[in-house]
């Protein structure tokens, strides 16, 4: 299980590390957003220090519109468990973010009044 933190506009946030082509650990700050349901998205130009390798291309709808993403096979260990995913990267993200999809294989806590914030 993971601990996160609430943001000023009650954005939910998490601290994860990605593990890079050579197995590094980078850790990141990361905005939970459920609208978006896939794994993970990040910024083209972060991606390029991770050396992850390109799966393919593909269009996706987004609240701006119709977008072009890059998908790249990465490696994220989380709640004790390294995964391989999918993670989308395009230069319209500003922030690291996961997506909807970590809910179908992770429970998800959220009490705002209490302050607590929990994946996995």
């Amino acid at each position: 299980m993971i601990q996160g933190t609430f943001g000023n506009e009650v954005q939910l946030f998490f601290e994860i590390e990605l593990i890079t082509a050579d197995g590094l650990n980078l850790s990141v700050n990361a905005m939970l957003d459920t609208g978006f349901t896939g794994f993970m998205a990040i910024s083209k130009q972060d991606l390029d220090s991770l050396d992850w390798s390109f799966i393919r291309q593909e269009e996706l709808r987004t609240a701006q519109g119709e977008a072009r993403f890059y998908i790249y096979l990465g490696k994220v260990p989380l709640d004790g468990q390294e995964y391989e995913i999918p993670v989308y990267a395009g230069d319209e993200i500003t922030e690291v973010l996961l997506g909807s999809e970590w809910l179908k294989i992770l429970p998800l806590v959220v009490n705002y009044q209490a302050g607590i914030l929990t994946l996995g």
